[in-house]
């Protein structure tokens, strides 16, 4: 299995293409289709650390505030489970 597969599979939730990943009190967030695309938020959606550009960082940023309810449903339900 190559990284890439083991990083979508081990991610929270999956939006166009960006695999959003919970680890404590951070969320990675990785571009599958570009893989030197990468952001680290906050719990509440600041970037922390990225490389990726300004339109990049908007998208993402679109898609956590939309799905972060999902995001957090999911990896809890995942603990219980």
């Amino acid at each position: 299995m190559d990284k890439l597969t083991e990083i979508a599979d081990r991610a929270d939730m999956i939006v166009n293409g960006y695999a959003f990943t919970k680890e404590e009190n951070i969320i990675r967030v990785l571009h599958l289709e570009e893989p030197h695309n990468a952001a680290v938020l906050s719990e509440d959606g600041s970037v922390i650390e990225t490389n990726m550009d300004d339109i990049e960082l908007a998208l993402i940023g679109k898609y956590f505030e939309r799905n972060r309810k999902f995001l957090y449903e999911m990896s809890e339900g995942m603990m219980h489970a």
